[in-house]
């Protein structure tokens, strides 16, 4: 969670948002010091709502790269301002260039929900939702 002074356009930042579904190259939005084998990720949903004052991103992918959802949230903070069009995301991609994208978000704020194994692993599934988001 963080706080934004400034009026955020929640509709073009879910249009944004929607720039980032499927498998993509996500070099754009991973850390300096990354140390994954490949920057390829695929993103199942992507999300940008209101829940009462909170503006929520939800993202659920296959895995993600470090500071993958901070620099995503930067970067859809940006565009809510009015600072870049909603095709931005979609450029940033294509230009695998981390230089070019918004900054890196605070961590404060960033809530893991639950993660999905393979059946195999014969593990619970458990979903736990922000206290803030079950009012």
């Amino acid at each position: 969670m963080t706080h934004s002074r400034d009026e955020l356009n929640c509709e073009i930042m879910n249009e944004a948002a929607q720039n980032l579904l499927g498998e993509q190259d996500f070099t754009s939005f991973q850390a300096a010091g990354c140390q994954s084998k490949s920057p390829s990720r695929f993103v199942e949903h992507a999300r940008v709502f209101m829940q009462g004052p909170f503006l929520v991103l939800d993202i659920k992918a296959n895995a993600f790269l470090q500071h993958m959802v901070r620099n995503i949230a930067g970067t859809l903070l940006e565009i809510g301002r009015g600072e870049q069009g909603s095709d931005w995301i979609r450029d940033l991609l294509a230009a695998k260039d981390r230089s070019l994208a918004g900054i890196t978000a605070s961590p404060n704020g960033l809530y893991l929900v639950g993660i999905d194994y393979p059946e195999k692993f014969t593990l619970p599934a458990t979903r736990m939702k922000p206290l803030f988001l079950c009012a």
